[in-house]
């Protein structure tokens, strides 16, 4: 595997339910790979396994059977602290409903992953204004949750996705509690935190306009990766247009 391969996933299969008993089979020998500063979107109907597979990659979730490697980390070999420190340090991930604690501060839910990691104050305070002055927040550190508006919650979501710089980005339907307005803020924002810091993003989606900001789209279909599109020269709109196509013949 080559250095800029920040996800490398071979005959990921995911089985659930006892032997003894009915099994399902979530996801069927899954192969990818997701290469540094790329934007990857995972497209599929409600029950795809589309967030099964992200669970897998951001090890909320242990495959039955199969590789998957990190940023250079087999994540199905890890356990107990050493899965928590990579979780800390490799891996970002912004919630569809934010995920925010409540009696925290804006500035303090962002600081949380350093906090996590024992990061000396000087630089965790450091960090946190570092982001917000990237994410346009800066105003807003000293409010709780219950102050902000949902397209706010959901940027301090990303400034805490981001402060520890990892290595990448995963969104599960990140825009789907947001107005029409509020998840394209949040779709430029991505699109800029993975170009200005080529970091690796993985959207999890069954929204086409969401999927058309990304680079590479893969189709998920009964737990099998079913084709894949690459944007290339077009533009957004083109590439929405492409993607609407490519449902319409992919859900047949």
């Amino acid at each position: 595997m080559t250095t800029n391969t920040v996800v490398s996933v071979n005959g990921l299969e995911k089985t659930y339910g006892k032997a003894n008993e009915r099994q399902y089979r979530a996801l069927k020998d899954i192969n990818l790979t997701v290469e540094q500063g790329e934007f990857v979107g995972i497209m599929g109907a409600s029950g795809s396994g589309k967030t099964t597979l992200l669970n897998m990659l951001s090890t909320l979730d242990v495959p039955t059977s199969g590789d998957v490697v990190v940023n250079g980390h087999d994540v199905t070999q890890m356990r107990g602290n050493q899965l928590a420190d990579f979780r800390a340090q490799e891996v970002g991930f912004i919630f569809q409903d934010f995920n925010l604690l409540e009696s925290l501060t804006a500035e303090e839910n962002i600081g949380l992953p350093l906090a996590l990691q024992g990061t000396a104050s000087q630089v965790m305070d450091q960090a946190i204004h570092e982001v917000a002055a990237t994410l346009s927040i800066s105003d807003l550190l000293q409010k709780y949750p219950s102050e902000l508006s949902g397209g706010q919650k959901q940027r301090v979501a990303a400034a805490r996705a981001i402060v520890h710089h990892p290595a990448i980005l995963m969104g599960d339907e990140p825009t789907g509690a947001l107005d029409s307005t509020s998840a394209r803020e949040l779709l430029d924002l991505l699109t800029t935190i993975n170009r200005e810091q080529a970091m690796s993003v993985l959207l999890v989606t069954h929204d086409p306009f969401s999927a058309s900001f990304c680079q590479r789209i893969l189709f998920i279909k009964d737990g099998e990766i079913g084709s894949e599109l690459r944007r290339g020269d077009q533009d957004r709109r083109e590439f929405y247009q492409e993607i609407l196509n490519e449902l319409g013949t992919f859900n047949e």
